[in-house]
């Protein structure tokens, strides 16, 4: 097994290609989940555990459609093996930790058409991807996401409390130009190389 290899796909993922702040997938549960730290650590993790899963279940799902004859219902098969997951993760958390489910709300089933998830399934199809590699990227995109929503809803959890915001930029403006300000602080990253 090549650890740079999986180091440079790990370093890819959460910073150079972080998937909300440089590929602007997964935006709308950034968006909607971020106005609390621990609405956006709860989300955070539970983008990591269903990238992870979808990463490997996806891996195996390809090889039985190429197999099969059947590559152009990848996007369809993703979506279903997402989905079943994403109903895993809402049926635990209602039952183990009910406070959170409550919290996540909508954005918890949102994580099925998540982008960001849909997409680590595709990227690893076509970046060709092993399965370590495939799960690796899945775990540390889900990391990278993590990484960029407690960011971001530390710094709107100062925001709402600051007397300097002025007033229409209070509430949704702000939150936008605060994305685009770390959007464009992670754009910094794009020239970082790994070995």
């Amino acid at each position: 097994m090549d650890w740079t290899n999986l180091l440079s796909i790990s370093l890819g993922a959460i910073l150079i290609n972080n998937f909300i702040l440089v590929q602007f997938l997964g935006c709308c549960p950034f968006l909607g989940v971020s106005k609390k730290m621990d609405t956006a650590v709860g989300m955070g993790f539970a983008v990591i555990f269903v990238m992870g899963l979808a990463s490997a279940f996806c891996y195996v799902v390809n090889l039985l459609l190429v197999a099969l004859d059947l590559e152009f219902m990848q996007t369809v098969a993703f979506i279903l093996v997402i989905a079943a997951l994403v109903q895993f993760v809402e049926m635990f958390l209602q039952k183990m930790i009910p406070s959170l489910y409550e919290a996540l709300g909508v954005y918890l089933p949102l994580i099925t058409t998540n982008c960001a998830v849909l997409g680590v399934a595709l990227l690893n199809v076509q970046e060709n991807y092993n399965f370590i590699e495939s799960v690796v990227y899945g775990i540390t995109g889900g990391v990278g996401f993590l990484l960029a929503i407690v960011l971001f809803a530390s710094i709107r959890e100062r925001l709402a409390v600051s007397a300097e915001t002025p007033k229409c930029f209070e509430g949704f403006p702000i939150a936008l130009i605060t994305a685009g300000l770390m959007a464009l602080a992670f754009s910094g990253f794009s020239g970082l190389q790994v070995w």
